[in-house]
């Protein structure tokens, strides 16, 4: 399943999931961590093959995470990219409720981190539209004694859903800390899993993860960011927002579409990364795959 495991047990330990549609995030993502610590980065990697009738999953493919395990070695050789094929995790255990929802299958993987014995308990989840701009570490190192996982609040769903009338509670599943320790003990990703296969959900991993925590941690938005850039944020997260200006609409950039970030966000932020993006895709082109 781990197609090299060279994670020691100090530095950062980083999770994304998904298909081979995710691989130019993953690198901006990456990229963007890169800038932030002097820590050594663990980057992990689950992804899957998987064929619904007429629809075909790709895996993230072998040559980039092997071309983007060099490169951040050149920044720190305690930094690593490991590539996790969670396919039989997955299909031992398909979520049959939510397989042809809006969202593809690949973001309920998160959902079988528990069952990766090589993952340490602390490991710190990230949506691959996720770029950072501040130091993570007191987030990341914070006391998980007890605790699930930690987040932030999800801009528009804290509104509508709370597990009590009073209190926000709602997170969003893009950037979340979590105690893998905990959740094998707890049983919840195993809950979340078996809710995904009985229950059709609007956003299923994020609902059950919801649903079904018993203890989770709340950070301000500064660590998930969801809305428009700010002065103390910490992670920006490029979701799709409500504009009610000239009309009501909604609007998705995400920030591989650079020419968007830059006309339409009016964002310049990032544009180091996108410079050491364009530069690492480039030479990409006649790595072998």
């Amino acid at each position: 399943m781990m197609e090299h495991d060279n994670q020691s047990k100090n530095g950062v330990s980083v999770l994304y999931c998904g298909d081979r549609n995710i691989e130019d995030g993953l690198i901006l993502s990456v990229l963007s961590l890169l800038r932030q610590t002097a820590e050594p980065l663990h980057i992990f990697v689950m992804t899957m093959e998987l064929t619904l009738g007429e629809r075909r999953i790709l895996p993230v493919t072998q040559g980039t995470v092997r071309y983007l395990d060099g490169y951040v070695k050149q920044k720190n050789q305690e930094n690593s990219v490991t590539r996790i094929d969670a396919t039989g995790l997955f299909q031992a255990e398909m979520p049959t409720a939510n397989l042809d929802t809006r969202f593809t299958p690949c973001c309920m993987l998160r959902l079988y981190a528990d069952q990766v014995p090589e993952l340490l308990e602390r490991i710190l989840y990230l949506d691959n539209d996720v770029l950072c701009r501040g130091d993570y570490s007191a987030f990341y190192h914070q006391d998980m004694e007890g605790c699930e996982l930690a987040g932030a609040l999800d801009y528009y769903g804290k509104w509508f859903f709370r597990s009590r009338l009073f209190h926000m509670d709602y997170l969003n599943s893009g950037v979340l800390l979590l105690n893998l320790g905990r959740i094998r003990e707890t049983g919840l990703f195993a809950r979340c899993r078996a809710m995904c296969r009985d229950r059709r959900m609007f956003m299923p991993d994020q609902s059950a993860i919801n649903k079904l925590a018993q203890s989770k941690r709340l950070w301000g938005r500064a660590y998930n960011e969801q809305r428009k850039l700010r002065q103390n944020t910490v992670f920006q997260h490029f979701t799709t927002s409500f504009r009610f200006f000239p009309w009501l609409h909604t609007l998705t950039v995400k920030p591989w579409q650079i020419e968007q970030v830059h006309e339409t966000l009016k964002l310049h932020e990032y544009d180091g990364i996108f410079q050491e993006y364009t530069d690492i895709t480039t030479a990409m082109k006649g790595y072998s795959q």
